[in-house]
């Protein structure tokens, strides 16, 4: 099969990614092999392909939005067949027994593992997930624009719901790609005025056009107090102007993964009058359960520009300069191996 791996971490302006031919893996006794059809372009895969997270797993394969059919199961899998439908998200296995897992909290398990991290993820033709952490997928909705919601959807969900916005809340949203298009959807079905805030001209225009009440810069002042925010850009310098733009009592999470440096928070202009500042630290297989029975309801789309998987280098690179609103999809159009 063809995968692409991070030969050494480095600018994707340079050759961090090769394309080779690896063996069709075998799937472990609790895990599926799955034939990818289409993987989601997540601003994380730039991160481990950059170095901006270490490497767990030398020459990995990034990629942890994938949407595929089963190929085959291993000896103790139950409740999937070959040829069902499935999504392949970012958190790939805990270990069901620490003090996290037993209170719901398996976003925080230490021993947690990541796909496109620790193991090979869906910048490949085949890739293995343990069944457990599967996610059936539903019909009549296409590969492309169902492989966003399995990452930049659901942590967008899990923001959202740290953030704390009260019913009918304002709602500001710093960055607008590929994750905040889709909880700006679900915030908007919910019954939230949402304001984003972003440096490019085309993700305001797709901001307004998906229902926001306004769209500024990135560093401009909304045009009413928050009274929640989330920030997706992974600029640290925008914390504080958040926070500021915050009500009184109001939340700032922050959602990615990666965040440049804060600079000093003033604790008069930034904190007083009870704001608070929330990291979002992966999410849990209920918040995914959750975020896809709600696209579902609320007909959430991503606004997605499909990449054949050989360009997965040129994917990353127009992600890292913005050059599209949205999300990016590569897409396998190679027939499953027999």
């Amino acid at each position: 099969m063809r995968a692409w791996e991070v030969i050494r971490p480095g600018s994707v302006d340079g050759d961090p990614l090769r394309l080779v031919r690896r063996p069709v893996p075998a799937p472990g006794a609790d895990e599926l092999l799955v034939h990818v059809r289409a993987c989601g372009v997540c601003r994380t895969d730039l991160h481990v392909t950059e170095g901006d997270l270490p490497v767990h797993c030398p020459r990995v394969t990034p990629g942890h939005e994938a949407v595929g059919v089963v190929a085959a199961t291993g000896r103790a899998v139950d409740g999937f067949t070959v040829g069902d439908r499935v999504g392949v998200a970012w958190l790939r296995r805990t270990d069901g027994t620490c003090g996290y897992c037993l209170r719901g909290a398996e976003n925080l398990c230490p021993a947690s593992e990541y796909t496109g991290w620790d193991a090979d993820g869906g910048y490949a033709e085949y890739t293995t997930v343990p069944a457990a952490f599967a996610y059936p997928l539903p019909d009549g909705v296409d590969d492309i624009a169902l492989a966003p919601l399995l990452c930049a959807g659901i942590i967008g969900y899990r923001a959202l719901r740290r953030a704390a916005l009260p019913p009918g809340g304002r709602l500001g949203l710093y960055g607008f790609g590929g994750s905040a298009h889709l909880c700006a959807q679900l915030a908007l079905a919910e019954g939230a005025t949402v304001h984003v805030l972003t440096r490019d001209p085309a993700a305001r225009r797709l901001a307004l056009g998906l229902g926001a009440a306004s769209a500024g810069g990135a560093y401009d002042e909304p045009p009413e107090p928050l009274d929640s925010a989330i920030l997706f850009a992974p600029a640290g310098d925008l914390v504080p102007v958040a926070l500021r733009a915050l009500d009184r009592g109001g939340v700032l999470s922050v959602a990615g993964i990666h965040l440049s440096d804060v600079p000093p928070l003033r604790y008069e202009s930034d904190l007083f009058y009870e704001k608070q500042l929330r990291s979002v630290t992966a999410n849990t297989r209920q918040d995914g359960r959750e975020f896809l029975e709600l696209a579902a309801r609320h007909s959430i789309r991503a606004t997605t520009h499909a990449y054949p998987l050989e360009q997965a280098p040129q994917a990353l690179r127009d992600l890292k300069e913005g050059r599209f609103e949205g999300a990016a999809v590569l897409v396998n159009e190679h027939p499953p191996q027999g």
